[in-house]
């Protein structure tokens, strides 16, 4: 039970951290990634679908996205939807292919991310501290159950404070990586 307990926990733990870093990745840092637009929802014939449904997204340098519609007419509302996210883009289009400039970051706008990498990050470390107590809240159980012995709770208890703190700890580390990606200018 012990084992089993231990090894979904520390799933669900690697699962939270893995949810950080594909938010940490949507973080736009002035440089151009195609993830950036992952979020944007563009009108196709009346139903919203993600932009990589209705087009192809590359990179065309260091600095621009190039977004690529499969069908002509979407070339106007791909470009008004990237307008409209709230990502701050101002998209120009040429012919078929959108070019999307990543504008430098200012100063106070890398504050202001750093605030809300810093949010994400305490959210994930919540999600990780709730996981050892749903997990510790089990090992209480099971003791009261008599179905495990106080010394097996006791080191299991131990086990999740040690899987609990190296989950953190990488929590930390992803947002100091994150943070020095931030402030490189």
């Amino acid at each position: 039970m012990i084992p089993e307990l231990k090894k979904t926990s520390e799933q669900k733990m690697q699962k939270s951290l893995e949810a950080l870093k594909a938010d940490l990745g949507k973080v736009r840092t002035g440089r151009a990634h195609t993830g950036i637009l992952d979020h944007v929802q563009v009108d196709y014939y009346g139903s919203f679908v993600p932009i990589t449904q209705v087009a192809n997204v590359t990179l065309i340098d260091a600095r621009t996205i190039g977004v690529q519609p499969w069908e002509k007419p979407m070339v106007a509302k791909v470009e008004k939807a990237i307008r409209d996210s709230d990502l701050g883009l101002n998209p120009s289009s040429q012919g078929e292919i959108i070019r999307v400039p990543m504008p430098a970051l200012t100063e106070e706008r890398r504050r202001d991310l750093i605030k809300v990498i810093k949010h994400e990050g305490e959210n994930a470390k919540v999600a990780i501290r709730n996981l050892r107590r749903d997990a510790i809240a089990h090992l209480k159980e099971a003791l009261k159950k008599k179905e495990i012995a106080e010394d097996d709770e006791r080191r299991a208890l131990d086990d999740m404070q040690k899987l609990t703190d190296r989950y953190v700890a990488e929590v930390d580390r992803a947002l100091a990586d994150k943070e020095k990606d931030l402030m490189a200018i």
